[in-house]
Formats: structure tokens, C-alpha cells, sequence
């Protein structure tokens, strides 16, 4: 509380930044954790809460007439418009949230405060709950190809790694430290996907300090065991998610990629992923536009394109399809990495934590952001294929920022230890299955064609959404959405409504049936009792339409001259 110049301000505004006209009068509270505005309309009870982890800037912008503006950019791409009346009230707000919104060590986290009504023993069942040796067991790991080593147990092979890593089952512990001395930040190749059906495995790795022409036999004979643990294949994929030519840079200082002269039976793919300061300008460009007052159409298009964001997207995707085609469909295993293979590797695989993602460096990107938005893309191309929705998406990345939980605090598994997170903090895992009910999709089908197997999505163009829900969610005034509950109730008539015209159909489809069956024992001129008599003319025709499926008489007139219609010429 000492951070806090002044903990509560009147008469303070909060401005509609799609409609500047519309505007709430409150009160500003400031407390330990959160910034709370209260609107003071009689009436109306309407509370806005903020933490203080996920502000990301605060910039006091000039005095005006009205007042002094404050404006508040949050990592979860909430922006507050706040005006105060007085300037030395503005100042003090700014210099608290400024302080506040950066700690100046983990224990003045969140989630080291945050104390819900739990008991100790519930609590180390909240960190149970996802385990990664249960995890790597539902993929038949370990077998007779793969084995789990206990090198790394007290991180001193590689401190960025988790304990607990799958090898192929003929390392040896000095093979894996003579790996690891050849590789950036020693991140030697280790599991991270095993296929069961085919023993096709996925590996992740750093880039290998072979510079311009040094080797490591090590190294070489660690890549030869990997593809020894695949007998269906003769060969194994390597991929660098990094353009080519930052790979060949590297390599000027003593890092770079596998020489394939060197390595045996492997075949090198570059992915041309940016890093992560592209990434980020990116995403800044893409955050502009969706700042824009009233941005016209051209201008929201352009400044998207521009920003390049969409394409970096689909490059991620790209690379997720064509690790996962060689793995399901061609049966051979992958070794993925970077730089130091925490950044891009990261962004196709789903086990950034366990493997280190950094989260404490002074810096941001938006690694962790792409990955989410990726499942989302895929999201949209199969929406019968994932048993969560998109509010599961966007309150996983609310949360990554919150620090109101455990899971995201640190580097790695080693500084998490360190901190006694596990004792001390809450996973956020277990507060999603508990209200799991909130973020399960109905649309999910377990047996449906698109679930069984490898998702193939489209990587066209236009294929790629703007993700709105994530970006402008707090815009209400931009996109207003019909509730998912009227949405599923219009789908469940719509869909009554069709089964029913199916009956119908089908009941008619079935008298033709049995009419044409029939049909030798019916007299000519006799007709079906189901076909009425014409009211006037002479039945000349009968069409059979296909949808709906049904009899349809067609008059024509009794003079023979008259000619037939366009239509009755289609249908003849």
C-alpha cells in the first residue's frame, strides 16, 4: 500500500473510446492488487475491475477542457479512458500504476497473495492434476524404444529443461551430456510427441554450435539413435522454424544448423519463421488498427495487411501441417528447433512451460499469443473437432498475464521450484475443469469424421480470420454478438425443423416407391390417389424434383400448338 499516492479519486470519467459522447461518471480506487472504477449513476451499479499485473502502459496525455486524460493499455488489449478533474490527482494515479503494474520481484506477484478458501491438501491435488509422465503414459511412453532419464534431475545439464525427459532407450548419460555441450543453452534433442500407432516421434531441440565447420559425434550419434526409435522409417526430418539466412548468420557466431554431411539419413527443411522482435513490431501494427476511433473499411484492411500479422499466423500454421503430415501421414520423425528453441519451437508445440518459455526476461512477444490464435484458426476450419470454445482460448491468455496463478511464473521448471510455487500458489488447471461447464463446446462430436485423425486445414488467404473475439472484445459497441444460448436455440429449431421436412420427404419418396413398383398393374390414364386432378387442362407432364423429393403436377393448356416453358423444358 505504500506504492499508493492517492487510493481513491471522485468525479472521475471513464470515456467510450467508439463513442466518445457516451461516458461514465464514478469513482477511482486504487488498491494493492487491482484499479477499480465504480460508476456513481443512481441506479446503476456497474463496477470495472482491473489488475494490476495486466497493465502494460500508462501515459498522462495534455490537459484539455474537460479535464486531465489518463490512458490505460492493458496486455489483454483492454484500453481505459479515464479523465480526472484535477491534474495533481492524474499525476499520482500515473506514478501508483506505474509502480504498482511493476514488481520488482516475484513475491510481490498476484498469485503470491491471492488466497482462495482452500485447504493445503486441495491445493496440491490443483497441481496434480496435470502431470507430464501421466501425459507421455497415454502415449505409450515409456516402451522398448524410449526411456526416461534421469540426467537432468537436478538441472545441471540443462537448467531451461524439466527433471523428468524421454530419450531414445540407447542414450546413454554420456551421449546426452556430450549432446548437450554441443547444443545453444545445452538443450539437446529430447521427446516431446510420440506417435504409437507408427513410432514416429517428435523431438525439440536448440540450434548446435557447429559454426562453420565443427562437429560433435555426440550430437551425430544422438540424431542416429532418434532415428533408430522410428524401425519404419530410414530417415528423419530436421526442421529449422527460422529463415535460412538468420540460420547462416548464426553460424558466423559459432551456432547455425546441422550439416547434413555429417549427420546420416536426416533431411533439413527451413520453415521461415520471424523471431520475435518482428513478431512483436507485428503485432503492435495490428493493435493500432484496432485502436482506430472509427476506422473506415479501407483503413482497417490496409493497416491489417500491413501489418503483416495474419501471414505470420498462417507461417505457424504452415509449419504445424507439415511436422504433423510427416509424423501421421509419412510415418517419420521430426526434430524441430530455433536459436535457442524456446521461441519459434515453442510456437508448434503445446508444451511451452514444461520446456521453457521465458515469461521474465524484460522483454514481450507475442509467442504465446500466436500459438493461441492458431488453435483458434484451427477452431473456426473444424468447429466440431475441439472439445473446448473460444473462451477457453481467452481466458488462458488473460491469465497468462494475470498472474493470479501459479502455472506462468518463471523461465522454467527450475525457477518455479525455487519459488515454491507448487506450495504457494494456485494452478490455474484445475479452475478451468472446475468451471469447465463455461468453456465446453456443444458443437464438439467425438465420433465425427473431422475428429478421427489428422486435421487438415486450409492455408489459403482467405482462410484466416481476424480474431475479434480476442482483440476487440472489450469494444462492445463495435460487434454486437447474439448470446450463444439464443444462437444454439435457433440452431436447435432450425434443426427440428428439418428433421421434419426430412420425415415428410421421406414418407413421399417411399409412396413413389411402391407407386413405380406398382406401376405394371396401373392402367394407362389411371393415376395415384396422391396426385390430384389438374383444375383445368390436361395432364401431360409429370417432374420429379429432387429437393424437395416429391410429385409435381403441370398443367399445360389443351391446345396442341401452345409451346412448353423454359421450365417444363428443364424439366423434360
Amino acid at each position: 500500500m505504500e506504492h499508493i499516492r492517492v487510493p481513491k479519486v471522485e468525479n472521475v470519467r471513464l470515456t467510450d473510446r467508439i463513442n466518445p459522447r457516451k461516458s461514465s461518471v464514478g469513482t477511482l480506487y486504487l488498491t494493492a492488487t487491482h484499479t477499480i472504477f465504480v460508476e456513481s449513476e443512481t441506479g446503476v451499479r456497474s463496477e470495472t475491475w482491473v489488475l494490476h499485473s495486466l497493465v502494460c502502459s500508462v501515459e498522462k496525455q495534455a490537459p484539455t477542457a474537460t479535464g486531465c486524460p489518463l490512458l490505460i493499455h492493458c496486455k489483454n488489449f483492454q484500453v481505459l479512458h479515464f479523465v480526472f478533474p484535477q491534474e495533481c490527482d492524474c499525476h499520482d494515479v500515473q506514478v501508483s500504476l506505474q509502480r504498482l503494474s511493476q514488481p520488482e520481484c516475484y513475491e510481490e506477484l498476484y498469485c503470491f497473495s491471492y488466497k482462495p478458501n482452500i485447504d493445503k491438501e486441495e491445493r496440491q491435488q490443483q497441481w496434480d492434476f496435470l502431470d507430464l509422465k501421466a501425459e507421455f503414459s497415454r502415449m505409450g511412453v515409456p516402451n522398448s524404444l524410449w526411456k526416461l532419464s534421469s540426467v537432468n534431475r537436478d538441472y545441471k545439464v540443462s537448467d531451461t529443461y524439466p527433471a523428468d525427459l524421454f530419450v531414445p532407450k540407447s542414450a546413454t548419460p554420456p551421449l546426452i551430456v556430450g549432446s548437450s555441450k554441443f547444443r545453444s543453452r545445452g538443450r539437446f534433442p529430447t521427446l516431446s510427441y510420440y506417435c504409437k500407432e507408427n513410432h514416429a516421434a517428435i523431438c525439440r531441440s536448440s540450434q548446435p554450435l557447429s559454426g562453420f565447420s565443427a562437429r560433435c559425434l555426440e550430437d551425430e550419434q544422438m540424431l542416429e539413435a532418434i532415428l533408430r526409435s522410428n524401425p519404419r522409417s530410414d530417415f528423419m526430418y530436421v526442421v529449422d522454424t527460422r529463415p535460412k539466412l538468420n540460420a547462416i548468420a548464426n553460424r558466423a557466431a559459432g551456432k547455425g544448423y546441422e550439416n547434413e554431411d555429417n549427420y546420416s539419413n536426416i533431411k533439413f527443411q527451413f520453415i521461415a519463421i520471424e523471431n520475435i522482435h518482428v513478431m512483436r513490431n507485428s503485432q503492435q501494427k495490428m493493435l493500432e488498427v484496432c485502436e482506430l476511433r472509427s476506422p473506415s473499411m479501407s483503413d482497417f484492411l490496409e493497416g491489417l495487411e500491413s501489418s503483416g500479422w495474419l501471414k505470420h499466423i498462417k507461417a505457424v500454421v504452415d509449419a504445424g501441417i507439415f511436422i504433423a503430415k510427416a509424423v501421421a501421414e509419412e510415418g517419420v520423425s521430426v526434430l524441430v528447433h530455433c536459436s535457442d528453441g524456446w521461441d519459434r519451437t515453442a510456437q508448434v508445440f503445446d508444451s511451452k512451460l514444461l520446456f521453457s518459455h521465458p515469461t521474465n526476461t524484460g522483454s514481450v512477444s507475442p509467442i504465446i499469443d500466436q500459438f493461441l490464435e492458431c488453435v483458434w484458426q484451427l477452431m473456426e476450419q473444424f468447429p466440431c473437432a475441439f472439445e473446448f470454445n473460444e473462451r477457453f482460448l481467452i481466458t488462458i491468455h488473460s491469465h497468462i498475464y494475470s498472474c493470479q496463478y501459479g502455472n506462468f511464473i518463471g523461465n522454467n521448471q527450475r525457477e518455479r521450484k525455487e519459488l515454491g510455487v507448487r506450495e504457494r500458489t494456485h494452478s490455474l488447471w484445475m479452475y478451468l475443469w472446475t468451471n469447465r461447464t463455461d468453456y465446453i463446446n456443444p458443437l464438439y462430436r467425438p465420433d465425427h469424421s473431422q475428429t478421427q485423425g489428422l486435421l487438415r486445414p486450409s492455408t489459403a488467404p482467405y482462410c484466416f480470420k481476424f480474431w475479434r473475439g480476442l482483440y476487440n472484445r472489450f469494444d462492445k459497441g463495435m460487434h454486437p454478438r447474439q448470446s450463444v444460448q439464443d444462437y444454439l436455440m435457433a440452431i436447435q429449431e432450425e434443426t427440428q425443423q428439418l428433421e421434419e421436412h426430412f420425415i415428410s420427404n421421406t414418407g413421399s419418396h417411399q409412396k413413389l416407391k411402391s407407386w413405380r413398383r406398382s406401376s405394371s398393374g396401373v392402367l394407362l390414364g389411371e393415376r395415384p390417389p396422391w396426385i390430384r386432378a389438374p383444375q383445368h387442362g390436361l395432364v401431360t407432364q409429370v417432374t420429379i424434383w429432387l429437393w424437395p423429393t416429391r410429385l409435381r403436377t403441370t398443367p399445360r393448356a389443351s391446345s396442341p400448338a401452345a409451346p412448353a416453358s423454359t421450365e417444363h423444358q428443364r424439366a423434360a
